[in-house]
């Protein structure tokens, strides 16, 4: 959701490509290729790696956009690095990359449900309270990564951790 509002914000369209849908967009002179892998989610790492080599990213260079059932709703957090926190699709883009030290976007997905439901959870529908404030969170982030690409993770870490 967080990768069609920053491509919906920039004009650009999601096209079906190697391991995943791709759009590519400009902001403020920088080039900026958005993947969303299609492969399982415990094995996003291939698709990562695939679109590193391909456009010659360096680590560095990467933002991964995740779910996090460990913040409360809508709650973000960006990281320069880190382990993956039980995260599968996180712990393969590690496992692949050799690294956990990538950029990282977390978004609170919040804990509200039982035992050994965690994935019904995550691939739920938001409440109707939360899609309120779904817009809002949205727009966030689009801004969280439009600083991280032209301010740099230090001074976006610092302004949009404590929102």
């Amino acid at each position: 959701m967080i990768l069609d509002a920053l491509a919906t914000a920039s004009g650009s369209d999601f096209k079906t490509n190697r391991l995943g849908d791709v759009a590519e967009m400009r902001y403020r002179g920088q080039n900026l290729i958005l993947l969303k892998p299609a492969t399982f989610m415990n094995l996003s790492g291939n698709a990562v790696r695939y679109w590193m080599d391909t456009s010659k990213i360096p680590l560095e260079r990467v933002l991964v956009v995740s779910d996090d059932i460990h913040l409360p709703f809508g709650t973000l957090r960006i990281r320069g690095k880190g382990s993956h926190g039980g995260h599968n699709g996180l712990r393969d883009i590690e496992k692949v990359l050799g690294s956990a030290a990538y950029a990282r976007l977390k978004f609170g997905v919040g804990a509200e449900f039982s035992a050994g439901r965690q994935s019904d959870h995550v691939l739920s529908d938001f409440s109707d309270e939360e899609q309120e404030a779904l817009k809002d969170r949205l727009a966030q982030s689009v801004e969280l990564i439009q600083s991280y690409v032209f301010h740099g993770l230090a001074q976006t870490m610092s302004n949009f951790n404590n929102l």
